[in-house]
């Protein structure tokens, strides 16, 4: 079984394609780890995770979705995080791609968060995009409270914030971004990176790994990933397939069937 790390099943992009996922999944040759972004969503996960021996799930406020985040949110997240398919609090981070403007709210959203997981003793799972200088200031100041780990997903920061980002246990996710023509740098850093801090991810239904660049993803596209790292690594692809499976397990501290 190969394991898509991080994918957002509920997403009305996959409507279409809905039945053969869960047929691939339910026939154990894909797991999934389905990841929430707001409240609404995390619920989606948990019962599809409830509905899905091979799916596990997780919940939490994505930084798009913190304009209005509150205490009433984060309670709800918590009181989400009670089911026993839910392994990490995510997808949370920062991202001023788009509105800077935010950026208060986003890191007290992110901190608030980082907290609600170490009360929970769960991991988390982290995304990151235009400010890895902030992200990195903030999981230095949290540095005690990752001990129940950290990934990364779509990492595509450089050879050295993996290396100080490493210092604290956290693990490293690639999607189809591996795949493509200008993935110089995500190449480099899964060159360096031990084998034991990567997992592999598709982001369904978001970015399709060449050659399906441009369709909407699913999960049993992770395989292009894993071939791609298998390529960097100079090992057999079964050897991917096997360790990254094994790094989601340690990291989420689950077992696919």
């Amino acid at each position: 079984m190969i394991i898509d790390a991080h994918c957002h099943l509920y997403d009305e992009k996959m409507a279409d394609i809905k039945d053969e996922v869960f047929e691939k999944i339910d026939s154990c040759e894909v797991g999934c780890i389905v990841s929430g972004d707001n409240v609404e969503n995390s619920l989606k996960c948990v019962q599809i995770a409830n509905a899905h021996k091979n799916i596990f799930a997780t919940a939490g406020i994505h930084p798009h979705e913190t304009e209005h985040f509150d205490d009433n949110m984060l309670s709800q997240i918590r009181s989400l995080c009670k089911d026993k398919k839910v392994v990490a609090i995510g997808e949370i981070g920062l991202d001023y791609y788009y509105d800077e403007n935010l950026k208060s709210q986003q890191l007290i959203a992110l901190q608030k968060q980082i907290d609600l997981a170490d009360e929970l003793s769960l991991p988390c799972v982290f995304h990151v995009r235009e400010a890895m200088g902030d992200f990195l200031d903030i999981v230095r100041k949290n540095k005690d409270k990752f001990s129940h780990g950290g990934l990364v997903h779509s990492f595509n920061g450089s050879v050295e914030v993996a290396k100080e980002l490493m210092k604290f246990g956290f693990f490293f996710s690639f999607n189809g971004i591996a795949t493509f023509k200008n993935a110089n740098n995500v190449l480099k850093v899964i060159d360096f990176l031990p084998m034991d801090r990567i997992l592999i991810e598709t982001d369904s239904p978001y970015l399709a790994p060449v050659p399906h660049r441009g369709e909407v993803n699913r999960p049993s596209y992770v395989y292009l990933v894993a071939e791609k790292i298998a390529s960097i690594k100079n090992v057999p692809v079964e050897e991917i397939i096997s360790q990254t499976k094994l790094n989601t397990e340690r990291l989420f501290n689950i077992k696919f069937k």
